[in-house]
């Protein structure tokens, strides 16, 4: 008998960080730096509330120009979850590439759908019931990279625009 059929098949928003979760500062990797969006953990809420797994996916080169290490945007991440527990909620996973922008084809790095694909394959997504909120052209572009849809946040309060397209679109 095959059991893949009997697998749970989840669905997934797909959240950039800098400048949709958190004010996009440049380089961040200090919980100390760190300033929500507006609406940003109700958005979270909402989406836990329609059965969504919420996933951060974002480029951290900072961490390939030594400006920072990997463990500090672990634990930056650690701190981001520590906060939203406080809130009754939790980002289920965090994906980041440490990649310079680059043509190199096995980068992880946005627009790559390489975190995107990471991720379904990790949760058994379904890419039809999953999508993506990012503030560049870029987290479009990886959105449509990876075969789901793709919003783009231009500021604002980030539960609004979540609400929005839970309404409006799926």
């Amino acid at each position: 008998m095959n059991q893949e059929k009997f697998k749970k098949i989840n669905k997934a928003c797909f959240l950039d960080r800098d400048g949709v979760i958190n004010e996009d500062i440049g380089y961040l990797h200090r919980s100390e730096d760190f300033r929500w969006i507006k609406g940003a953990i109700e958005a979270i809420k909402l989406l836990k509330k329609n059965n969504y797994l919420v996933i951060v996916i974002t480029n951290q080169s900072g961490v390939g120009r030594g400006y920072y290490t990997s463990n500090d945007v672990k634990n930056l991440h650690k701190w981001m979850n520590k906060v939203l527990k406080e809130n009754d909620v939790q980002i289920n996973d965090f994906f980041f590439s440490e990649d310079l922008p680059s043509n190199d084809r096995e980068s992880r790095r946005k627009p790559s759908p390489k975190m995107i694909d990471e991720a379904v394959e990790k949760y058994n997504l379904d890419k039809g019931r999953c999508f993506m909120v990012g503030d560049k052209l870029s987290d479009l572009e990886t959105a449509r990279n990876a075969s789901i849809k793709g919003f783009l946040f231009e500021g604002g309060d980030l539960s609004v625009k979540i609400g929005k397209i839970l309404k409006d679109h799926l």
